[in-house]
């Protein structure tokens, strides 16, 4: 009975589907493909030759001044003596071309990602519609993508940045939506209340509260952009991801280690910097403000009620 019900059910050629679309899609859509290669290219280069432009040493100390900037003396001596190891292993530049690979992936994906979440957050179609987008591209294995992505856009950074977007920017989009969401309700309406437009009340209100959840999501985007490193590298991306991977190719454990290290030195860096920007306080003014005549209108509200 079994087998009989299983011989009923029809074999779907969804992998042949699959294959007649790539095939379809790299002859119709070769213009596209040649643009966004060029334009991938120009990004990932240009933050390439910024990071790679000034000696080592310099640029080491940049990178250390920003930390100490943006977080604090700590994590600029981390950054420091993190940059001095890494020059001393002899990879600087291939920690330079993945920093530029991650920087760039990263502010796609934020754009893109902020975007949609705050499109959601406005409607729900849009967030019936993204949600279960965002669940695919969260499960969805990372190898399985970058086959297609391999064969539209060949080898090296394009399919690799697109690739990284693709898994790092649902984080985005969510802490976004999450965020503009806990916006207290009073304070909404308070906006709207004096004279407020939807777009003010965007802009001026509600991401403003939001920005610590979308600054962690900002935190999240940027390490698994780094995660990525390796995976991508098996399509030609370069940095440290192709250390990693010559050094499994060869079995050879201490490459492999060293780029490894270099890794965690960058994720230590990149995290420590966002999550203090995280921490940060944001100014209350406005939140005081609108607070303070919201408590003000519902006082008056009932009054205004009365019989005179």
């Amino acid at each position: 009975m079994i087998v009989m019900l299983g011989s009923i059910i029809p074999h779907m050629p969804l992998d042949q589907w699959v294959n007649n679309f790539v095939d379809w899609a790299t002859i119709a859509l070769a213009g596209v493909f040649t643009i966004l290669k060029t334009v991938i290219g120009v990004l990932t280069g240009t933050l390439d030759s910024v990071l790679s432009g000034p000696p080592d040493v310099v640029m080491a100390g940049i990178l250390a001044a920003i930390a100490w900037y943006l977080a604090s003396w700590g994590v600029a001596l981390f950054t420091a003596a993190g940059s001095v190891l890494i020059i001393s292993l002899g990879l600087w530049q291939a920690s330079m071309d993945t920093l530029s690979l991650v920087l760039a992936a990263a502010l796609v994906s934020l754009i893109l990602g902020i975007s949609l979440g705050v499109a959601a957050a406005q409607s729900r179609t849009v967030e019936a519609i993204v949600r279960p987008n965002l669940d695919v591209m969260q499960t969805m294995p990372a190898f399985v993508y970058l086959i297609p992505l391999a064969t539209l856009l060949g080898l090296g950074n394009p399919p690799a940045l697109i690739a990284t977007i693709i898994f790092a920017m649902p984080p985005a989009v969510r802490l976004t939506l999450l965020g503009i969401k806990q916006v207290p309700t009073e304070t909404v309406e308070a906006a709207y209340a004096f004279g407020a437009t939807p777009w003010q009340t965007l802009i001026k209100v509600e991401l403003p509260l939001a920005l610590p959840s979308i600054m962690a999501g900002i935190n999240q985007v940027i390490l698994l952009s780094l995660s990525m490193v390796v995976i991508a590298a098996l399509i030609g991306s370069g940095g440290l991801g192709t250390t990693v991977v010559t050094g499994l190719s060869q079995a050879n454990p201490g490459q492999g280690f060293i780029g490894g290290v270099c890794i965690v030195i960058l994720a230590v860096m990149l995290d420590r910097i966002t999550r203090n920007l995280r921490r940060r306080r944001l100014p209350r003014t406005l939140t005081a403000r609108l607070g303070g005549r919201a408590r003000a209108t519902e006082a008056v509200a009932p009054r205004e009620a009365l019989p005179s």
